[in-house]
């Protein structure tokens, strides 16, 4: 069973001023690169929490444009989406939003924040688009190598009910492949060879593309991933509602003795199938724990999270064209403002 996906925010630095700290009116001359967050299963884009959210990363490093992926305008739909949906459908309509959109088509470079199943499919973005390019991905409690079973849905949480309630029908059937996101994402191995199982490796309609499982691998996959400067993955210490948690690292835990093989020691990043390994000999690659439960997350947790990766980017010789965008016409902005698609 499924339990919605949402975090909690303890930001309590934020709670005493709505206002952003003011900044110098000559903007730095390397300013931070934009920041597109995908929120996670049951969230909206225009959820308090998210807010909080672009506000804080917006304090962290003034002058941060923030973008909030969205498949929908209206926030029921959007909602709704992360039930009900067609993933590579969706990643290529995010796709062309993001590369039609007014600033972030304008930035060298953008960096990206995924919540919970978020954050496989901003690495869904960066394998099979790209455009613009993903400098920093950072990863809360995602499912990067599936999961092998569901939580229980909120007792009234119906939209919810009614997607597991197709689940149980059958998970590998085309009109569930088609339809219903997490299915998508779920992974049937085989115990022996800790591989995907053959009816995962046939029928998924996600997770065994972007994760190059098939005979055929893609290469634009592994190249794309091996671009990225940091790959940041957050798994948590008391994570129940992603099973197994360590999906967040990309291991593989055995369903019947619960024995865990680490990234490292697995088929997938000793052949490189989607350029790990490439990114790990560059010191790409970062594992990190968060403490406590599912999406439960600090305003500390994410600040440092927000320094150490989406700041000012000391390889950049000049300002990046974005921040020069009319403000007005494009929605840009130099002033720590908060952007108005947020």
């Amino acid at each position: 069973m499924l339990a919605i996906i949402s975090f909690v925010l303890c930001i309590s630095n934020l709670a005493s001023s709505s206002a952003l700290p003011a900044t110098s009116p000559s903007p730095p001359k390397s300013s931070p690169l934009p920041l597109v967050v995908w929120h996670g299963l049951g969230d909206n884009y225009a959820a308090d929490g998210l807010t909080m959210v672009g506000k804080l990363a917006q304090k962290v490093n003034p002058g941060t444009y923030v973008h909030i992926i969205r498949l929908d305008e209206d926030v029921s739909a959007d909602r709704g989406a992360t039930f009900f949906g067609n993933l590579t459908e969706q990643i290529a309509q995010v796709c062309e939003d993001l590369a039609a959109h007014p600033v972030l088509s304008k930035a060298r470079a953008i960096n990206a924040l995924g919540f919970s199943q978020g954050g496989q499919f901003l690495r869904g973005y960066v394998e099979r688009c790209n455009s613009p390019s993903v400098q920093n991905l950072v990863t809360f409690g995602s499912q990067h190598n599936g999961i092998s079973r569901f939580q229980d849905c909120a007792a009234t949480d119906w939209l919810c009910k009614a997607a597991i309630g197709l689940l149980r029908t059958n998970t590998w059937s085309t009109f569930i492949q088609n339809r219903l996101v997490p299915a998508q994402y779920y992974r049937e191995v085989n115990e022996t060879t800790g591989l995907g199982g053959d009816q995962y490796l046939k029928y998924s309609n996600f997770l065994a593309d972007i994760n190059n499982e098939r005979a055929a691998k893609n290469k634009t996959y592994a190249a794309n991933i091996a671009k990225l400067r940091k790959f940041v993955m957050y798994v948590f210490e008391d994570d129940t509602t992603v099973i197994p948690k360590e999906s967040g690292w990309f291991a593989e835990v055995n369903a019947t003795t619960q024995a865990m093989t680490p990234l490292r020691n697995r088929t997938l990043y000793n052949e490189d199938w989607i350029g790990l390994k490439k990114l790990d000999e560059k010191d790409g690659l970062v594992f990190r724990t968060a403490p406590g439960p599912h999406m439960e997350l600090s305003d500390e947790m994410l600040e440092e999270a927000f320094k150490q990766y989406f700041g000012p980017d000391p390889e950049a010789d000049e300002m990046d064209d974005w921040v020069l965008v009319d403000q007005e016409h494009d929605r840009a902005h130099i002033d720590g403002s908060m952007p108005q698609d947020l």
